[in-house]
């Protein structure tokens, strides 16, 4: 059983500074229940299969399957859901902690947010200047509610 524990901050990119090389990741989802989301990711030239069950405070069981490229593909254009998450993501360590920045494009366009994978659900973290706040239980901002919702139909 695999287990995923992480929090999701907003980024000031002002207070950034120089991104470095990131990876450009498209994710669509064949099914978003309560239960269970499973995700189909492409980033870079690998593909993914990906379930994640629903979440108990910040930790939920994940799977995570690669798969062939092409089939990926053909899934993100004729099965999953529209629109499909278009994103860039750049690994930023900090702290012995690596956060995962994402850029949205597309219908997310101007959301950027941070998740960072704990070792457990009371871990303290010391937060870079760049992370606004936390939204972690804020389920809009999940990619599969993105999905369903995007960043730009949000009354801001």
């Amino acid at each position: 059983m695999a287990l995923e524990i992480e929090r999701k901050y907003l980024v000031d990119l002002e207070k950034f500074g120089t991104l470095p090389t990131g990876n450009r990741i498209k994710q669509g989802y064949l099914s978003t229940n309560k239960e269970a989301v499973v995700r189909v990711r492409v980033k870079n030239d690998k593909a993914y299969l990906t379930i994640k069950g629903s979440n108990v405070g910040v930790s939920r069981l994940e799977f995570e399957y690669e798969i062939p490229l092409d089939e990926a593909n053909e899934m993100l254009d004729k099965l999953c859901q529209k629109p499909v998450i278009d994103k860039t993501r750049y690994l930023i360590e900090y702290e012995n902690h690596t956060f995962e920045l994402d850029i949205f494009y597309g219908e997310n366009e101007g959301l950027v947010v941070a998740e960072v994978e704990l070792s457990s659900e009371d871990e303290t973290i010391k937060l870079p200047s760049w992370i606004k706040e936390e939204v972690t239980s804020d389920e809009r901002y999940y990619n599969s509610n993105l999905m369903k919702n995007p960043y730009k139909n949000w009354k801001k």
